[in-house]
């Protein structure tokens, strides 16, 4: 077996995982100033950005597997040594982890772009400059060229990629969102192709509960900050990449 087929057996086998009947109750908690604390058995494991010959960000390789627990503390001021768990350094170095993002929803802040088959929202300020819409000319051009059926497929496939849900393909006729079909889960992103460690993962419609109270819209996809220094948070702005943070992954070693 190739090691791309592999690979996407490995995603296959996470995005289809038996759902636990304690998963309906799977929720993410943001502290005040504090942890991520993950609950209702949410598996976590880490996903590798594999990049193609010219630099460009084409999927994800399955990396560590944690063991599967009913809660996790998960850091988000980006300084702890337990990474990716949280051992309360944000006390001691006096986090400031106040989240300012939008709670307006998704449609309403979207930009849209009309294809002849594929339809493009896309709300920029969730950007976390993952970069898989950059490939084959950008996910704009191949929406606009959607009835071409290659430049369709890799649309829908770059969308589906991005981290942060800022970018969803839609079928015109229908109206009808086109989503990857995740169970609850999370993943650790690292980022090779740039020196660093990404963003929290946040997949299957799993609730992400504000320290302030309240919900945030509950979306297939989100991206939270893991780095501390976002300006957006609790969602990833790409500030990772400036920062270098690194949660010590092997795959960034030499990097």
């Amino acid at each position: 077996m190739t090691k791309a087929k592999e690979d996407n057996r490995s995603l296959w086998q996470l995005k289809h995982r038996p759902r636990k009947e304690s998963q309906k109750d799977a929720r993410v908690q943001i502290s005040e100033n504090g942890a991520y604390i993950a609950s209702g058995w949410i598996p976590l494991v880490k996903l590798i950005i594999r990049t193609d010959a010219e630099g460009y960000p084409v999927s994800y390789v399955v990396g560590e597997q944690y063991q599967l627990k009913e809660t996790y503390a998960l850091c988000r001021c980006g300084q702890s040594e337990r990474k990716p768990f949280c051992d309360r350094t944000h006390a001691k170095v006096r986090f400031d982890g106040t989240e300012i993002a939008s709670r307006a929803p998704y449609l309403t802040r979207a930009r849209k772009i009309d294809g002849p088959d594929l339809k493009l929202t896309d709300v920029p300020d969730l950007c976390n400059h993952a970069g898989f819409c950059l490939r084959a000319s950008g996910i704009g051009n191949l929406t606009r060229s959607s009835d071409d059926p290659e430049s369709k497929r890799l649309a829908i496939e770059e969308a589906g990629n991005c981290t942060s849900g800022r970018l969803v393909t839609w079928h015109k006729e229908l109206e009808k969102s086109i989503e990857p079909e995740f169970e609850p889960s999370m993943a650790l992103v690292e980022e090779p192709h740039k020196g660093c460690s990404g963003p929290l993962w946040v997949r299957g419609s799993v609730p992400v509960a504000s320290s302030g109270g309240g919900v945030y819209e509950v979306r297939n996809r989100v991206a939270l900050c893991r780095c501390g220094v976002s300006s957006n948070k609790p969602f990833c702005d790409g500030s990772h990449t400036v920062k270098r943070f690194t949660d010590g992954d092997k795959s960034l070693e030499n990097r």
